[in-house]
This record gives C-alpha cells, sequence and structure tokens, in this order.
C-alpha cells in the first residue's frame, strides 16, 4: 500500500505545505491540522492514479507499480482511495469552511487529472489549480483569514506546471503507446525537457518580484543563480534523455520553494 500511494510526493507536498503554513502564522494546532489534512489528499489521490492507471500500467510492464505487478488488487486501491478522501474532508474542514473547501478543491482537481484531464490537452490545468490553491488553504485558515497574495497563487500554479512536465518527462513514450495525450506528451520529450526548467524559472521570478517592497540585493543574487542553472541545464550539448535539464529543473524548483517559504508571513 505504501508504494502504491506515491509516497515520496506525498511526503514532499505536505511537507512543504506544512512549512508554509508554519511560516504563515498558522501555530502548531493549525499546521498540524494541515498537515493531517494535505497527506490524506496526497495520498487518496495516489491511489486513484494507481487504481484508474491499472490496465495501461500492466499494458507497459510497470514493475514499480503493485497493481500493475499484481502485488495489490486494484480494488483494495480504490477502496483505499476513497477512504482517505473521506477522512479528507473532515481534516480539511478542521481549518474552516472556506480554506477547507480550497483544499478539498485542490484534491478534486488532482482526481479530475487521474481520472480524465491526464488524457486531454487540459492536462495542466489540475496541477495549476492544485497548486495554486495551496497557498489559500494556508492563509484561509489564519486567526484573520484572508485571500493569498496574487504572487504567491501564481508561483503555486507555475510549480504546479512544472512539476506536470517533469512528472510526465520519463514516461512519455510508454503514455503515447497506451492513449494518454496530455499537452506534454502532445509537445514531446524534447520540448519539455527544455520548457521544465524555464517554467520553474518563472517561479523564482514571481516570488522574488511580486512581494511589496524593494527587490533586494540577496533576491537578485537568487533570480541570477536560477537563471544561470536553468540555462546550464538545457543548453549543455546532450541528447534527448539526458537528466541534466530534469536536474536543473528539480534545483530551480528548489530555490522557488525555499523563497516562497522565507515570504510565507507576506502572503496574506
Amino acid at each position: 500500500m505504501l508504494r502504491s500511494c506515491h509516497l515520496e510526493p506525498a511526503i514532499a507536498v505536505t511537507v512543504f505545505v506544512t512549512a508554509l503554513a508554519v511560516a504563515a502564522g498558522r501555530g502548531v494546532a493549525g499546521s498540524a491540522a494541515v498537515a493531517a489534512a494535505v497527506l490524506a489528499g496526497q495520498l487518496s489521490i495516489g491511489w486513484c492514479n494507481d487504481a484508474a492507471d491499472a490496465q495501461r500500467d500492466t499494458a507497459c510492464g510497470r514493475r514499480d507499480k503493485p497493481v500493475a505487478t499484481g502485488e495489490l488488487p486494484p480494488r483494495a486501491a480504490a477502496v483505499a482511495a476513497g477512504t482517505a478522501l473521506g477522512l479528507c474532508v473532515p481534516l480539511s474542514l478542521l481549518s474552516g469552511a472556506v480554506a477547507g473547501t480550497a483544499h478539498l478543491g485542490m484534491v478534486a482537481a488532482g482526481w479530475a487529472y487521474n481520472l480524465r484531464l491526464k488524457h486531454t490537452v487540459l492536462s495542466p490545468l489540475p496541477y495549476a489549480a492544485a497548486f495554486g490553491a495551496l497557498p489559500a488553504f494556508v492563509t484561509l485558515g489564519l486567526p484573520s483569514p484572508s485571500w493569498p497574495a496574487w504572487w504567491a497563487v501564481t508561483a503555486g500554479a507555475l510549480l504546479g506546471v512544472g512539476a506536470h512536465l517533469l512528472n510526465v518527462l520519463p514516461d512519455i513514450e510508454n503514455d503515447l503507446a497506451t492513449g494518454v495525450r496530455g499537452l506534454p506528451q502532445r509537445l514531446g520529450r524534447t520540448a519539455c525537457r527544455w520548457l521544465a526548467p524555464f517554467v520553474m524559472l518563472a517561479a523564482v521570478g514571481v516570488v522574488v518580484a511580486g512581494p511589496p517592497g524593494p527587490v533586494e540585493i540577496p533576491d537578485r543574487l537568487l533570480a541570477a543563480v536560477a537563471g544561470t542553472v536553468a540555462v546550464a541545464g538545457t543548453a549543455v550539448p546532450s541528447g534527448d534523455r539526458s537528466r541534466w535539464p530534469f536536474r536543473a529543473a528539480i534545483a530551480v524548483a528548489g530555490m522557488a520553494v525555499a523563497q516562497l517559504l522565507l515570504r510565507g508571513s507576506d502572503m496574506a
């Protein structure tokens, strides 16, 4: 069950949003509620993905998917997804009705991607909507609820689109062979490996330039380093299967996330 729930990204998103809640001033109890809700939502999305893709993953010979190898019945993954989703509802509402609704909308976007939108040209939209909604879940649950700043939502949405490109990149050929034609599959491997670092770089630019006040020297240095990494990762001559664009995008994403956490108190 743990191998089937996409545990690494589930934990990564949970840790990131919890840290954002702490930085924004949600306190111990509020941040714990955020962590529990986000983890339940991410687990539901992960199990839903494996249950929905059972036949396709089996056809592709995915040895990393327990449902595809026969170790886990698809029904078990589906039941786990529904159970986690059921738990996610009250856990989300611990942050208040408005904040909880924002988070449940994010989870619904993940399910919509798994069940339908991953096969269409609109495949980036659930990622953009889900990651863009995360700051709203944090700020709308504050003692004085407020909508998040535009730059926090925009940076989150860009990080989501970048995550989509990175997530799809290793499996483009298998996806096309089994009829999955989202936007990255239509663009192709070469376009995606160039596009991903620059989408992440755009997120850095928004977080650096968006908050009120002057752009300080450390912010300029961060933007310069991020730009250098993005350009170096894609411009170095290499084959289509090179891991350098992927690594560059991950590094730039880390810079964007770190800057967003440092700006957490300015989000509301």
